[in-house]
């Protein structure tokens, strides 16, 4: 049974599955449904949300899990880059799909280019429905991680619909998280 938690402060947070920006106000009751890749998807009143890492305390919740992910990070500083950058999209999740955009075969290119010791990314990726409002929060969120990657200079994730995604492009791994094998 899930616990009801009680916000502590006012926190922004982005609407499921519209993408609007609203801010819950400190004392907003939320349930934690998701708390994967960095977010957490909650459930409120008025239906459910997506908040960052960043707002963790106001509800209540201890980082131990960020400090795993540092030692990951840090063994992956070596790695080449593009190994780093696969390693931060699977930290990217649909807030209603508990598989990284991965595993669930959204990600269909990852380039990435060096010119004048500069390196950028360039990242093609889909939405397993082309309505899908948090498609810009998804895409911002996979930009955001990217750019953490030291060497980075730029990432670019454009959002594309050919080909359509279907649940075939779904790893093992993914549809093993999901039951469906």
């Amino acid at each position: 049974m899930q616990e009801e938690i009680t916000l502590t402060r006012d926190v922004e947070a982005i609407q499921i599955p519209s993408g609007d920006t609203l801010t819950l106000p400190i004392g907003t009751p939320v349930f934690i449904t998701q708390r994967l890749g960095g977010t957490f998807t909650v459930a409120t009143s008025g239906g459910l949300a997506r908040i960052s890492s960043t707002d963790a305390d106001a509800l209540g919740v201890d980082l131990a899990e960020q400090k795993e992910k540092q030692a990951e990070a840090e063994r992956l500083k070596d790695a080449p880059v593009d190994e780093q950058v696969w390693a931060q999209l699977k930290e990217v999740y649909d807030p209603e799909i508990p598989v990284d955009i991965v595993n669930l075969g959204l990600v269909y290119d990852c380039a990435i280019e060096e010119q004048d010791g500069k390196k950028t990314v360039a990242i093609k990726m889909t939405l397993t429905a082309p309505g899908c409002g948090m498609g810009p929060a998804i895409a911002a969120d996979a930009q955001s991680k990217i750019m953490t990657i030291d060497g980075i200079e730029d990432a670019q994730v454009e959002l594309v619909w050919d080909p359509a995604w279907n649940q075939d492009m779904i790893s093992e791994e993914g549809k093993m998280k999901l039951g469906m094998i």
